[in-house]
């Protein structure tokens, strides 16, 4: 089954999952990534909310739509998407960090919660989702595979081989999203290793690529409904807002990784709930 809610739900979803977020990241008691969950956030609120096929009360229903993040310091953005579409538990989402918890840092493979593969070492979630689209094509499956990238990931060597490889077996069922917030752990991806034209490496090796506003959630479902045509796996290269949302974390690379105070999370909720974002 799938979702349909309009642009305006969607973007309330993608508020309710700010605030998610935020309530988390205090409440966990330490350091978390929040940055770059929160530039996904429309992003996923979009595949979750309309894109993607699946059954919340039977997340490992054979006909679903995989899902692969492959940026894993996305997390809390997929942990919100997870709770807001009714495949995790309020429960199961409160107890990120927690001991025993199945929610950690970065995504541990549990298809009976919705998360679909593991992610330590960025650069590996495109190879396996390559290899999730050839399986369905040898079993004739009808579901897609989509798979969320960051733009400091594409410095990897095995993205350009995944890529290459789903260009070369026409893995039309794949989509990739590229998260291009322009930062990574280390600063402006621009200055780590210079990947400003992505678009044309990505149409250079084969896809189709269409530059989307990331933020834009009726762009995004335009984007999401454009077929490839001559059998291609497709990217959509979402040009997106470290830190989108709270006006002290926008690009600023400070918020990568870091600790959410009282202080910090009251100025900040004020903005995702006060419905300046």
């Amino acid at each position: 089954m799938t979702t349909h809610l309009a642009p305006s739900e969607l973007e309330a979803m993608a508020r309710r999952m700010r605030g998610r977020i935020l309530d988390i990241s205090l409440t966990c008691n330490g350091n978390v990534h929040m940055g770059g969950g929160l530039s996904l956030v429309e992003i996923l609120a979009t595949l979750y909310g309309t894109v993607l096929k699946f059954d919340p009360k039977n997340p490992q229903w054979e006909e679903r739509d995989r899902f692969i993040l492959s940026k894993g310091h996305g997390v809390l953005g997929f942990f919100a998407a997870l709770v807001e579409s009714g495949i995790i538990s309020e429960e199961v989402f409160n107890s990120f960090k927690k001991n025993e918890s199945d929610l950690i840092a970065h995504p541990v493979m549990n298809s009976a919660l919705g998360i679909e593969s593991s992610n330590g070492s960025l650069g590996q979630g495109l190879s396996f989702a390559v290899g999730l689209a050839l399986a369905a094509r040898k079993k004739k499956a009808a579901h897609g595979i989509y798979v969320v990238l960051g733009d400091g990931e594409c410095d990897e060597g095995m993205v350009w081989e995944a890529a290459m490889s789903a260009a070369h077996y026409k893995l039309e069922a794949l989509t990739a999203i590229v998260d291009l917030n322009r930062y990574q752990s280390d600063g402006e991806s621009v200055k780590v290793l210079n990947t400003s034209s992505l678009h044309d490496k990505w149409t250079a090796f084969g896809w189709e690529a269409v530059p989307v506003d990331g933020h834009d959630v009726a762009a995004l479902l335009e984007a999401f409904k454009r077929k490839a045509g001559n059998s291609k796996p497709k990217v959509v290269i979402a040009h997106t807002v470290k830190g989108k949302g709270i006006s002290f974390m926008e690009n600023n690379n400070e918020w990568h990784h870091n600790r959410l105070t009282k202080s910090s999370y009251d100025k900040a909720i004020v903005e995702i709930r006060g419905g300046t974002c």
